[in-house]
This record gives structure tokens, sequence and C-alpha cells, in this order.
């Protein structure tokens, strides 16, 4: 069950990311010679026009491809004749559709259970907040200078700074706000913590959920990037990463964590972690990276500035360098993920 889950997840995630590349590509003219669900060899496909639309064996994604995306094609639909400015759109599509796409899931999540905003629930009489004067019901609108709006950030703080005790707070109370220093203190596992409750989800309308909704994508944005940040300063290590087998037994233990309170809480916790995944994905498909979107966006911003294409095949070189390196990282993140299931 967990594997079907987390095909089906990935697929409409990948999917969703291609026809983005897609519609644009439609939208300025492009010929797309193959839209695909699946990898691997095709099981079914039926030409329409110029594009053939098939199914693959392997139910892992998909892809969209482009008539002269990798190559110096000289035909004027080719993706390389168009502007600059039409194959920067047709690039960009894909994680901007992984991003509508975390937005549009967290609609239905939020609609049904409710947003998180960082209201103070319940606080510890002897917590280093309480001392510092918060009081249920204060929202808390900063860490450190820092902007929040959901309650997961303050939760995501403590997790990011387990060694840090003083901590700028900035709270609202009656629509005056006031800026505290707290001091955390330590829990029994040896970490600072602030000492707050969460409250209950909160219901909202419309206008509401929508705001929440964009806010929910903002975290998941906010939350990989500090990861990235964190990894990249040396506070993560690369057995923190998880890759596909690791996600998969991810999305196993959720099933397994809320079937138990029925099926509606399977499908909220799913859709909660297909937003952070479809977020996550357009994050990092946007990182300045060979072979990546990002690194493909890299050199056409190259392009626009020396107003001269870099030559077709030294970017080739370059995305076939980055993407022997990806896929080595990929190894390396797959033992890891096998290591962490089935022997530690």
């Amino acid at each position: 069950m967990k594997i079907i889950l987390a095909i089906v997840l990935f697929s409409v995630i990948v999917i969703f990311h291609e026809l983005g590349h897609f519609l644009f590509a439609k939208k300025n003219g492009i010929c797309v010679e193959e839209f695909a669900i699946g990898i691997g060899p095709t099981i079914f496909g039926k030409q329409i026009g110029e594009t053939k639309y098939s199914i693959k064996c392997l139910p892992f994604g998909g892809c969209c491809v482009m008539l002269g995306e990798d190559d110096d094609c000289k035909d004027p639909r080719a993706f390389g004749s168009q502007s600059a400015l039409a194959r920067f759109s047709v690039i960009f599509a894909g994680p901007f559709f992984n991003f509508i796409l975390a937005f549009v899931l967290a609609l239905f999540v939020i609609g049904f259970s409710g947003a998180d905003p960082a209201v103070a629930g319940e606080i510890s009489a002897d917590s280093g907040a309480y001392e510092a004067g918060l009081r249920e019901g204060d929202r808390i609108v900063k860490l450190d200078g820092s902007r929040i709006y959901n309650f997961r950030e303050i939760s995501l703080f403590n997790y990011l700074h387990k060694d840090k005790a003083d901590v700028e707070v900035t709270y609202e109370r009656d629509g005056k706000q006031k800026t505290v220093t707290v001091t955390r203190k330590k829990t029994e596992a040896g970490t600072y913590a602030f000492g707050i409750s969460m409250t209950e989800d909160t219901k909202e309308g419309i206008i509401g959920t929508l705001k929440y909704s964009i806010l929910e994508v903002r975290y998941q944005i906010k939350s990989t990037f500090l990861s990235l940040k964190y990894l990249i300063t040396g506070r993560f290590k690369l057995n923190d990463l998880s890759g596909p087998v690791g996600i998969v037994n991810m999305i196993g233990n959720t099933y397994e964590q809320s079937i138990v309170y029925g099926i509606k809480t399977v499908v909220l916790s799913l859709l909660n972690f297909a937003i952070m995944l479809s977020a996550n994905l357009g994050v990092m498909n946007l990182l300045p990276l060979p072979a990546l979107d990002g690194g493909r966006l890299v050199f056409i911003i190259l392009e626009m500035i020396r107003r001269k294409k870099v030559s077709p095949e030294k970017e080739g070189m370059v995305h076939f360098a980055g993407l022997v390196l990806l896929m080595a990282l990929m190894v390396i993140v797959m033992a890891n993920d096998i290591k962490n299931i089935f022997f530690i």
C-alpha cells in the first residue's frame, strides 16, 4: 500500500510539473513531440496532431519532450529558436506549477481541517515564555526578527535552534505589539523550547482559507530553504537527507499512523505530505544547478545579459556533468535511506 500511495503522489506531482512546461511550450508556439506519463518503454501511445501522448511502463513521473530542447535545431518551432523570454517562461513554468499544486492542495486541507495561526495556547507557568510575559491567546509575529504566521514555524524554530536559549519574541495582544527576550528552558531531551502549546486548528472563511493556503506554501518553501542553508553550513549532515526510498517509508508511516482515525484523516495527512513534496520539488528545481530547471534558467539569464547564446554543446556538457553528479548523490542518499530503514 505504501508503494502504491508513493507512486500516486510522486506521479501526480511530477506530471503537474511537466504540465507546466507543456502548456507554456504550446502557448509559445513550441513543438512538443511527446508528453508522457511514466518513464521507460511505451506501453500505449496516441499521436494527436504533432504531439504523441504516451503511457510508459514505469509509473514514476513523466516528461515533456520539446523539439530542439537539447540540440541546435534550426526549425522555427524548436525550443532553441524562441526568444530568451519565451524559453525562460517555459522552463520556469514547471517549478511554478508545483507551487500552484501545493496551493490548490492546501485549499482542500485548510478548508476541511482549518489553519494553524501562530497563536499561543496553554503556556507552562515555569516556562521562559510565561516569565517573559506571554499569555494564552497572544499572537506570535516575529522570532529573532523573522516574521512568522503559522504555529509550525515556532516548532520549526525550536527544531533548528536546539542549542539557543535567548530568543527575541515579538507578540501581539489587543492590537498592540511588544518585543521581549524569552530565555527558553531545556527539555528532558536536552534541547531548548518555549513551553507554548498549540491551539486547536481554526476554521477559516473563504478569505482566511485563501490567505492561509498561500501562507502554507510560504511555510513549505521557507522550511526547504532553511534546510538547504543548514545542510550547506554543516548543521545538517548528508545522513539527514531522504530520497525516494525514505519518502516511501515516510508515506507508509503517515498512512499507518492516520488510518486508525479514519479515511478522512488518511486523505488529509497524505495531502499535507503532497503539499510538502510539491513545494520541495519546486524549490529544488529552481536551484541554479546544472541539469535542473534552475541551471537552465541561469544559462538563459546569461544569454539575456550577454545578448548572445551560450554554445548548445557547451551547455549540454555542463548539464550532463551535473546530471552525473546528481545521479551519484541519488545513489548515496538511497543507500542512506536503506541503512536508516533496515539497519538503525
